[in-house]
């Protein structure tokens, strides 16, 4: 075998298209560009190859004369077989689940009958990052998607979670693209807001007040504070101080000694005031009129991690008429559900000009354009999933890609769900006009009535936040949803509410404070005009793909309650 190996390399190195072309930025072959070709790479055999990467299987065979290896490097599911002779490396540690190779080596076809269309023959190993089996947590037999979140460092490693992160970063490109097309612009808004965007008031707070008790309150211990006794000392210095300086001037002395006096006077009053400011010191946060004082917090008032970018990407679609913003967002709410997050990430694009048609127009282009950039650019990934996740993804995709949106109102929908009780079917939460839908109602309608995506529009104003626009009948608002199976509610967005009066007693209504959105209303104030939006959820986009069953493994770091690992 040796002497094959190296006659063929001989041969390939008289040929200057004997190399396969490296990464632009890294000295390898990405495996992705050598088994992902038409041809399974078979039409690269006989040409040399640099490849880097971690083995997931590996065994040793022909007496411990060669091993064989799978090894990945992420950009593909697929693994490139590699076969290492053992004069070329100690084959008892390559073949260790985990270990990292980058290896020099001749691409040639297998023997008829194996299913892979390519393999490469080891000539020199570069690099070993070694790997202690005892220790290392990923052996290479299947591992449960719960057990791989006490493991987010290395959990990408795993078939599952690395298509998931290819799949995500497919979405957030044609996300961009979408968006670039159609002429938005990318906004960058805030992660630490003064307002609330859906005034739930399920926020984390934003404050350096605790920091700076707790080094207060050890600077205190170490350095306590003046007594009463040396604050009169330091006030009868700054009185003998002053009668110096008085009689030197009575005395007519020099200037230079005045002067001298007048600085060892000012010295001791500075030491006064010092001593007088740090006497007043008291440990804890700092309060006034028996209420936290944020004016002396770091922003000088209360700050929070947004829940949302909408309110300050409005500021720009009143300018640039077209805009969206897309990152994460925060909620401090308790929840142990598999559809809950404490931080995940948020698309949001806003329409000026625009009424709630546009805006449901808009959302359906959206995800039709989404699902099918996942069928022609992601398929080996949607396989892994269809075949390790959900069999339905891929039918999934293909269905909403191609079928027009059904349209019903909240009305109807209710009714169509009263409809399904009286004809026996259950529900854990009770159907009448006025309840937000759960996503019990949800799924029924776009997977059972419909089988189909929904768009439920014009909503009762008690359950949606106060910039929705109030329609005509004065009992709904202008809000739509967007429903797709397994998930239920993708995308959440309406018209918003540009008149003036109408905004301000809606903000009252709801028991919101005016100041933290006197600028928004400068909007509604100077040069208003008709705009909607709408917010997709990213990670429930990745659900809805993958068929995976719980949000915090379409996550790169899940955030939730009692975890913030990394």
């Amino acid at each position: 075998m040796a002497d094959d190996l190296t006659a063929q390399l001989a041969t390939a190195t008289l040929d200057n298209n004997a190399s396969v072309q490296r990464a632009q930025f890294s000295d390898r072959v990405p495996i992705k560009s050598i088994i992902l070709r038409p041809d399974g790479g078979s039409g690269l055999a006989g040409k040399l190859a640099r490849v880097g990467g971690w083995v997931k299987t590996g065994r040793k065979a022909d007496k411990d004369a060669f091993a064989f290896l799978e090894l990945n490097d992420g950009s593909c599911s697929g693994n490139l077989q590699v076969i290492v002779e053992a004069d070329k490396g100690d084959l008892g540690q390559l073949v260790l689940t985990g270990t990292s190779l980058v290896v020099d080596g001749v691409l040639k076809l297998p023997p008829d009958g194996k299913r892979q269309k390519v393999e490469l023959r080891v000539e020199k190993v570069i690099h070993v990052g070694l790997v202690d089996p005892s220790k290392y947590p990923l052996p290479k037999t299947r591992l449960p998607l719960e057990f791989l979140r006490d493991y987010v460092h290395l959990r990408s490693r795993t078939n599952t979670i690395s298509a998931v992160l290819r799949i995500r970063d497919a979405l957030a490109y044609a996300t961009h693209t979408f968006f670039h097309d159609h002429g938005f612009r990318y906004v960058q808004t805030p992660i630490i807001t003064t307002s609330d965007c859906e005034g739930a008031g399920e926020m984390f707070q934003v404050t350096t007040l605790i920091n700076e008790a707790e080094k207060l309150e050890k600077d205190l211990i170490e350095n306590p504070p003046p007594s009463e006794a040396d604050i009169e000392a330091a006030k009868l210095i700054v009185k003998e101080r002053g009668s110096d300086v008085a009689q030197l001037k009575s005395a007519k002395a020099s200037k230079q000694e005045i002067g001298a006096a007048v600085v060892e006077l000012q010295k001791a009053k500075d030491n006064f005031a010092k001593l007088e400011e740090r006497s007043k010191l008291q440990p804890g946060i700092p309060r006034k009129d028996g209420k936290i004082d944020y004016t002396q917090d770091f922003f000088g008032r209360q700050a929070f991690l947004t829940v949302s970018g909408q309110l300050q990407v409005e500021s720009y679609a009143c300018s640039l008429s077209t805009v969206y913003t897309f990152g994460p967002t925060f909620r401090a709410e308790n929840s142990h559900t598999s559809r809950h997050l404490a931080e995940f990430w948020m698309v949001e694009p806003e329409i000026a000009f625009a009424e709630l048609e546009d805006d449901m127009n808009c959302a359906e282009a959206y995800v039709k354009y989404l699902c099918q950039s996942l069928l022609d650019n992601c398929r080996e990934d949607m396989e892994f999933m269809a075949d390790k996740i959900d069999k339905s993804c891929i039918d999934r995709l293909t269905m909403v890609a191609k079928t027009p949106f059904v349209r019903i109102t909240y009305t109807e929908a209710v009714e169509l769900l009263t409809e399904a009780v009286k004809n026996g079917k259950k529900f854990e939460n009770h159907v009448e006009w006025g309840i937000d839908l759960a996503s019990e109602h949800e799924r029924y309608l776009t997977e059972v009535r419909f089988q189909k995506p929904v768009i439920v529009y014009n909503y009762p104003k008690g359950i949606k936040a106060f910039y929705m626009r109030l329609n005509d009948d004065s009992k709904t608002v202008a809000a739509m949803d967007v429903l797709v199976p397994k998930v239920g509610e993708l995308i959440g967005g309406s018209q918003r509410e540009e008149r003036y009066d109408v905004i301000v007693s809606r903000i009252k209504e709801m028991g919101l404070p005016l100041e933290p959105y006197e600028w928004y209303l400068d909007l509604r104030r100077y040069g208003t005009v008709k705009h909607c939006g709408f917010g997709l959820g990213f990670e429930r986009m990745v659900l809805f793909a993958t068929g995976i069953d719980n949000i915090r493994d379409v996550i790169p770091f899940p955030r939730y309650p009692g975890r913030a690992d990394l």
